[in-house]
């Protein structure tokens, strides 16, 4: 396996006058992983990818993709062959049909693979005559990811894949992801479904406000990080918690509730030794991690 990183960005930054749609990035992902990127709307995760795309330009910083400088306009060129990417508005020539689109396509790409296109338009039942400005919403998504998936690209780059797709659709999605992966393929892609990600991402980025504020792999959250709520006859200071693992402590009542991510045994001996009442421990879940890390922002 390389050693270059699929995608690598040092203090990246984008600014539109005054707003800060970037702020100082520094992503590490590595190859072979399913990576999601998560954030609220508006936290820059469409900004972040035309920046890792060559498509806008950043204010600050650097940047690599596949060991390629994402600001070198001729190596951009080339980032683009070996890089297949799905945007969130999924824009197709609508005045081609489906079969027109696919050989125009298939032609400028020399790893262009046949016989998964014709899988995949039988498996997405897509109508080869009809012209893509008469697709319903969900079917110009399914020919998007047709086209990019028939490339074999080395890096998949995806925002918001799964709009309007039925369940069926989505399911469809996050099984040709998982397959593409395993044959290879790095996949980068941007969601508000929560459960999409969760369900297949090896590893997690998230935004908020334009700030990398998590960077874990899904086994190491699902291992370290807990949710402990503590019960006392007198609530102690929040100050009292500020100990390793530890890092959020919110009061409600007589109640805190603890965000960690580690050093839990620790954690309820403190709250036992303020002779808690009750104590509840339990698994932090990629849902529960967001509204945690939205919160602190």
């Amino acid at each position: 396996m390389t050693d270059i990183l699929t995608i690598h960005t040092q203090e990246l930054g984008k600014s539109y006058g005054n707003v800060e749609a970037v702020r100082g990035l520094s992503l590490a992902v590595a190859p072979g992983r399913i990576t999601g990127f998560l954030g609220r709307n508006g936290a820059g995760k469409s900004t972040t990818i035309k920046m890792l795309l060559g498509m806008i330009r950043p204010s600050s910083g650097e940047g690599t993709v596949l060991g390629m400088r994402i600001t070198d306009p001729n190596q951009s060129v080339e980032l683009r062959r070996r890089v297949a990417y799905v945007s969130e508005d999924k824009r197709l020539y609508g005045y081609m049909t489906v079969g027109q689109i696919l050989r125009f396509t298939s032609v400028l790409f020399p790893d262009w693979r046949s016989e998964v296109a014709e899988q995949l338009l039988r498996e997405y039942e897509l109508p080869m005559n009809r012209k893509i400005k008469a697709l319903s919403k969900g079917m110009r998504t399914k020919l998007a990811l047709l086209l990019a998936l028939a490339r074999k690209p080395e890096l998949l780059i995806l925002d918001e894949p799964s709009e309007g797709l039925d369940p069926v659709g989505v399911e469809q999605l996050l099984q040709s992801l998982i397959a593409q992966s395993a044959e290879g393929t790095a996949v980068f892609f941007s969601s508000h479904q929560i459960s999409e990600v969760e369900r297949i991402a090896d590893h997690v980025c998230m935004l908020e406000k334009g700030r990398l504020v998590l960077d874990v792999s899904l086994d190491e959250m699902r291992q370290s990080y807990r949710q402990i709520d503590c019960v006392f006859p007198a609530l102690p200071a929040e100050r009292e918690f500020q100990i390793a693992g530890v890092e959020s402590v919110r009061a409600k009542g007589l109640q805190l509730s603890i965000f960690t991510n580690g050093n839990t045994e620790a954690i309820v001996e403190r709250a036992r030794d303020f002779y808690a009442s009750s104590i509840q421990v339990a698994p932090v879940g990629l849902r529960e991690m967001f509204l945690e890390k939205v919160k602190e922002n």
